[in-house]
């Protein structure tokens, strides 16, 4: 009865779960082989596939097709092939001057408009003046912002000093050449006058100028009349 009475007291022990570690590395690298050989398995970022980290490349904006477009820069080098007429100039007397008298100069010189290729394309340059400089050959040199005007424009008379007259101190024969500053501006077909910063200066030819000196004397009639007369 004892041996039944201890039998009865002890509890029965539950059954151990023993594993078996090589199988399980078995198990793990075959399925570790398995998930590298898959082809329907994602991919991902790891230091072995850094390009699955960066991402896609990000796609370049499509143009704005209503963003201005850049405004052309026109310089002077770029309408150089846009040659404006020469300066004239005209002085009074014509040709001649008396020494220590003031002889009038006067710039003949207006806005003109050139027309050419500007960058590819028809176009137009209109120059204007804006400066005058007469340089003499006796080292006077004036520099004016008007063209000056003729005596008779003026209501002056004859060797009355002018904005653009010279003095030429002695006889002899001299040159003055005249310079006009131009103020530049463009236009392609259609479009307004645009501006040229910068402005360049158009040389004219040089004009001769005899310088003499000259007696104020009275005569007893006209000369031409009666050249034998008094003072002739």
């Amino acid at each position: 009865m004892e041996g039944i009475s201890g039998v009865g007291d002890e509890e029965p022990e539950s059954p151990e779960l023993v594993l078996d570690e090589d199988e399980d590395d078995n198990v793990s690298e075959s399925d570790s082989g398995n998930l590298d050989a898959d082809p329907k398995l994602p991919e991902f970022c790891s230091p072995l596939n850094t390009a699955l980290c960066a991402g896609p490349p990000a796609a370049e904006p499509a143009p704005d097709p209503q963003a201005p477009t850049p405004a052309v820069i026109v310089t002077l080098r770029d309408i150089a092939s846009f040659v404006p007429a020469k300066p004239g100039s005209d002085m009074e007397p014509g040709g001649w001057a008396v020494e220590d008298l003031p002889a009038n100069f006067v710039a003949a010189a207006s806005a003109q408009v050139v027309s050419g290729t500007l960058l590819g394309q028809p176009a137009d340059v209109r120059f204007t003046p804006v400066g005058y400089r007469w340089t003499h050959s006796d080292g006077a040199v004036i520099d004016r912002t008007a063209p000056g005007a003729t005596w008779t424009a003026l209501g002056q008379r004859e060797f009355t000093p002018t904005d653009t007259s010279h003095i030429f101190a002695e006889s002899g024969e001299y040159t003055v050449t005249l310079e006009v500053v131009l103020r530049a501006e463009y236009r392609f077909a259609g479009s307004g006058w645009r501006a040229i910063a910068g402005t360049l200066a158009v040389a004219g030819d040089p004009q001769r100028v005899l310088v003499g000196e000259f007696d104020t004397v009275l005569t007893n009639g006209d000369c031409r009349a009666n050249p034998s007369g008094p003072g002739c």
